[in-house]
């Protein structure tokens, strides 16, 4: 058992996508992208209560190529897409949207969450398609919390789930287009846990609170942690209650280029895209509130 080193810790900066602040971490200054990881987001805005769901949270827009994934922490999202589906996941719950060749879709707090005010915690990240997929049907998934593997731990309390990947005898239900581990993590104060992983795999853990330590190095919450490719797994200890990410996969190792919502492998791909987007080829969301 040789725990991995730590690579860089990369803090995250708040960042404005069309008045919703984020939490970014990733892409950073000097960091584009970890294969296969494109982006991560952690947005936590609270809302008044008294409020109308379609005048909140991200209005109908496309993606195309990649899979667009949100973990809910705290209230509950209300996705609708262009395949008809509407579906609103609460808290532990996590949406996996593989985009495919064309999806248009929303996230907005929940009707209930708009009328009684509360806060809308959730982690968005990107996760790239191999080229091959990339065109594939577009498709969502929704988990709730309840249909979400759970380890849990030695000292009884603290619980990594498991969303796709196998952790130790539990495989997470997510059947994704290239291999991947990808877990939830809950660890109480003094909690330990080893993690395997695969020699090839990066490894990323992104910390939304409370403290963690790596060996030697302690990590604060907010911050992203990029392991190096030097062992058979990583090894955390929870220095205070925390709550974290654990995204890990093998590098695709294929060129991207990306533009906005769509992430292909050439410019001539993503003139593509955006023509499509714009001729309706990837459907329409009109979306319906009572």
């Amino acid at each position: 058992m040789k725990p991995r080193d730590i690579k860089k810790i990369i803090p995250a900066v708040k960042v404005n996508m069309g008045g919703f602040i984020v939490d970014q971490p990733l892409p950073a200054m000097d960091t584009d992208m970890i294969d296969p990881f494109l982006l991560i987001h952690h947005a936590d805005p609270y809302y008044s209560a008294g409020q109308y769901e379609g005048e909140l949270g991200i209005g109908p827009h496309p993606h195309r190529g990649f899979s667009p994934v949100t973990f809910v922490f705290q209230g509950e999202v209300h996705h609708r897409d262009s395949l008809g589906n509407s579906s609103i996941v609460a808290v532990g719950g996590t949406q996996w949207m593989n985009s495919g060749r064309g999806i248009v879709h929303s996230e907005r707090p929940s009707k209930k969450l708009a009328t009684e005010g509360g806060t809308m915690e959730i982690i968005q990240f990107w996760v790239n398609a191999p080229a091959k997929y990339k065109m594939e049907a577009p498709s969502y998934f929704a988990l709730s919390r309840g249909q979400t593997p759970v380890k849990l731990l030695s000292d009884g309390k603290s619980r990594i789930f498991v969303v796709s990947g196998r952790f130790e005898d539990t495989d997470g239900p997510i059947n994704p287009y290239s291999p991947l581990l990808i877990l939830r993590i809950d660890l109480r104060k003094g909690a330990e846990v080893f993690i395997p992983i695969p020699e090839e795999f990066n490894v990323l853990i992104y910390q939304l609170d409370g403290r963690l330590s790596f060996g030697s190095e302690t990590v604060l919450s907010r911050r992203l942690t990029w392991f190096e490719q030097n062992g058979d797994g990583i090894m955390l200890r929870a220095e205070e209650n925390t709550r974290a990410i654990f995204l890990s996969g093998k590098p695709i190792g294929e060129k991207v280029t990306s533009h906005g919502p769509f992430v292909m492998n050439t410019t001539t791909e993503i003139m593509q895209a955006f023509d499509d987007y714009q001729k309706g080829r990837m459907g329409i969301l009109m979306e319906e509130f009572s």
